[in-house]
């Protein structure tokens, strides 16, 4: 049996940040990934959206680390050449009752230390997208969009230059408790191959259901899983807008809104679809939602511009009649389990804050080992 300081489970935005964090600071990191790509999951099927923590409950782990993330992405990308643009965004209410909901989102949204935010008239945002329409909007400067992949890439190439290997194609199926440290089995083999003094279950859709796998670990510390399963459209020709469009947010997710990838095209999504089983294949007949929903907002939407883009499941750990939950990251001093740090719940705004969940979960390991 193989022995390593820490292992990441997962490969996705967050565990490259975490692998490459932890291998900063000089310790020795494998990454179990089960796929045969990094980020083919959650990190890949998402708006690419660097989100600037307006909606999150003051305090909340998510308004926290996506302010504090939003800012050392930007950082990041700017120093490091990945691509990146601060188009900004615009919250839009399209109707009077929307109006009260703008205001509650911007108190929200300097509570949390954005404090860039504008709320505009019906007349002030059509100045800035003249396609709009709507009652009124609230101006996110700070909002931006980023090439995902290349992201996942420097974070994985930065880690691997400081010591950390991938093993691709490797699903963990058994975690057991030792004197010394964790053993690891992969791909059902019959004994296991690691034994790491720290793992970090970073597996997204997969967290709850890898950490059931250690007994050790109570039972009452793992939350269920849900699965809301959005869909993308992508707009034929070019987009009429220069900025993301948003509706105001809806349960479960922040609504059909418009986003604009780096070469300038437009894409909507995701709506909400619960779901019990992993499925990323998008139905044509919720093209007629989306046209619904996009026209409240952008009237001149013509039909049959809409064609099936792709789809991507939030991996949930609150369900459709719950209020929606924070991030949940737990190391030993939560669950009582020494060596294990586990990310559930990892959602939207995960991707902005990959760099400050990072920095927390390394922190984390200090304080555990």
């Amino acid at each position: 049996m193989d022995t390593v300081d820490c292992v990441v489970i997962g490969a996705g935005v967050v565990g490259l940040a975490i692998a490459r964090e932890l291998s900063l600071s000089g310790r020795e990191v494998v990454i179990l990934e089960g796929e045969d790509a990094f980020g083919s999951w959650t990190s890949a099927r998402n708006s690419e959206v660097i989100h600037a923590g307006i909606y999150y409950p003051q305090g909340s782990l998510k308004a926290r680390l996506c302010v504090r993330g939003r800012d050392l992405l930007y950082e990041y990308c700017e120093s490091r050449g990945v691509a990146y643009s601060r188009c900004g965004k615009l919250i839009v209410a399209t109707d009077a009752e929307q109006l009260a909901t703008l205001e509650s989102i911007a108190s929200a949204a300097r509570r949390n230390g954005v404090d860039d935010v504008s709320l505009l008239s019906a007349d002030e945002a059509v100045a800035l997208e003249p396609q709009l329409s709507c009652v009124g909007a609230l101006l996110s400067p700070s909002s931006g969009i980023i090439d995902t992949h290349a992201y996942m890439l420097s974070l994985l190439g930065e880690a691997e230059a400081h010591g950390a290997v991938l093993a691709y194609c490797t699903t963990v199926t058994g975690l057991q408790r030792a004197s010394d440290g964790i053993e690891i089995t992969t791909n059902d083999e019959q004994s296991p191959q690691l034994k790491a003094q720290l793992v970090v279950n970073s597996a997204g859709l997969a967290a709850p259901a890898v950490a059931s796998l250690l007994e050790a670990l109570p039972p009452e510390q793992v939350p269920k899983a849900y699965y809301a399963k959005g869909s993308y459209y992508s707009l034929a020709g070019r987009s009429p807008f220069s900025r993301l469009i948003y509706p105001v947010p809806e349960q479960g997710g922040l609504g059909v809104h418009l986003t604009l990838d780096l070469g300038g095209q437009a894409r909507f999504g995701p709506d909400v679809e619960w779901v019990e089983e992993l499925d990323y294949e998008v139905d044509p007949s919720r093209a007629a939602g989306f046209y619904e929903a996009i026209r409240c907002y952008w009237p001149g939407l013509k039909e049959g511009v809409l064609s099936p883009g792709y789809a991507g499941i939030r991996p949930k750990i609150s369900g459709p009649d719950q209020a929606a939950a924070d991030f949940l990251i737990s190391g030993p001093a939560d669950h009582g389990c020494r060596g294990i740090i586990n990310l559930f719940g990892i959602e939207s705004p995960g991707l902005t804050a990959s760099l400050a969940i990072a920095e927390l979960v390394a922190d984390m390991a200090n304080t555990t080992n």
